[in-house]
């Protein structure tokens, strides 16, 4: 992890996780212990309204434990009504009207706000970004001192990927320490858009670019976000199979289990997944007391309880994420290590750019002159 996170009580991990049940579901089952040391950011799915929203993180959300909403393409979001205590989220391009509703939400509850500078679409370099975030404190009625900024570069699905962020990591992070940031957190995610294209009946390895490419940056000091066990990118080519499906999060890689064996029942492929799973060799010594989630993997592979729906298994992969991840910060590690270009599955397929179930063609990247260089923009 970077230097300076030992014994800190100051949130140092910050995932974007969508506001959908099973994510909410595994936020409310944090241990006590892990509350103050992460601020969930949450994404409002399709399909969900404002007010649906603020009456699960009313339910289902831990006392003390801080979120921030981005509350993404809702129109006129007045967070400052949802009567829940959170932190606006809010993107470099907001219009004057939205900026005015955080500033509101900020002060309706922390006097704080969350900015996302997203590295794929934010392209105007550090002179833009800095008339931009100016214009943000302006309207807000916030000071950077309240602000905390997270860097959003969206997916790294490959060690081409994670070769590519991190100049463009050191770029922005030297952006913006010209500022006074409350804190900056790096944010990426490695998981594919689908699972579809795995192999079925055995535990597939996927590496998680994105914590090895925050493992680079450690000399940064910053704090660490990922997506979850959720892909960065829009969902395509899902399956129809819906096979009883696992993500389970180990130090750098996920093992991913797409269950068919055992006949046509659920309940029994399930069970047979999480017997499989329990008995690996990356199940945590703590067992079902490592996270909720372990508990309900368990309680599956005893056959106490049945096999749970695709909003379950979110939820109790979410549950064991968060858990290992915050492990994983507690604990010292190299900085500067080099991912393995050779770690991941065999059984994954490549699509033309070598990116695992990726489409080939992809959007612009944010790219910024060293500094003291003219701005030579990717395209």
């Amino acid at each position: 992890m970077g230097p300076g996170h030992t014994d800190r009580t100051e949130p140092l991990y910050r995932p974007i996780l969508q506001g959908g049940r099973g994510e909410l579901d595994a936020l409310g089952h944090l241990d006590g212990s892990s509350v103050p040391l992460l601020t969930p950011l949450l994404e409002i799915p399709a399909g969900r309204t404002a007010p649906d929203i603020a009456a699960d993180l009313r339910a289902r959300l831990p006392g003390g434990l801080v979120v921030g909403v981005d509350p993404g393409g809702v129109p006129d979001p007045d967070l400052a009504r949802w009567g829940v205590p959170l932190l606006p989220v809010i993107g470099l391009a907001e219009s004057d009207q939205r900026l005015a509703r955080h500033g509101e939400a900020s002060r309706a509850w922390f006097r704080r706000a969350v900015v996302r500078l997203r590295a794929r679409s934010d392209r105007g370099g550090p002179d833009a970004a800095t008339g931009s975030v100016e214009r943000i404190w302006r309207l807000t009625g916030l000071v950077p001192e309240q602000c905390d900024l997270v860097i959003d570069l969206a997916d790294v699905c490959c060690a081409a990927d994670v070769r590519t962020a991190e100049p463009r990591a050191r770029r922005l992070v030297g952006w913006a320490h010209r500022h006074a940031w409350r804190s900056v957190t790096v944010t990426a995610g490695a998981m594919p858009p689908t699972l579809g294209m795995l192999p079925t009946d055995e535990a597939a390895r996927l590496p998680r670019w994105d914590w090895l490419l925050w493992q680079r940056l450690a000399d940064l000091r910053v704090d660490f976000g990922d997506y979850g066990v959720r892909s960065a990118l829009p969902t395509f080519d899902v399956p129809a199979d819906r096979l009883p499906t696992m993500a389970y999060t180990a130090e750098e890689t996920w093992w991913i289990y797409r269950w068919s064996r055992r006949g046509g029942r659920g309940d029994h492929r399930f069970t047979d997944l999480c017997r499989t799973l329990v008995s690996a060799p990356y199940w945590p010594p703590a067992g079902a007391g490592f996270s909720w989630g372990d508990h309900e993997i368990l309680r599956r592979a005893r056959h106490a309880a049945g096999p749970g729906s695709t909003s379950n298994w979110t939820a109790w992969s979410t549950s064991h994420h968060l858990a290992q991840v915050l492990t994983d910060l507690r604990r010292p590690a190299t900085p500067g290590r080099q991912p393995g270009p050779g770690s991941e599955s065999p059984g994954v397929r490549r699509s033309g750019d070598g990116r695992p179930g990726r489409q080939a063609t992809r959007g612009g990247r944010f790219s910024w002159p060293p500094r003291g260089g003219e701005d030579r923009r990717a395209g």
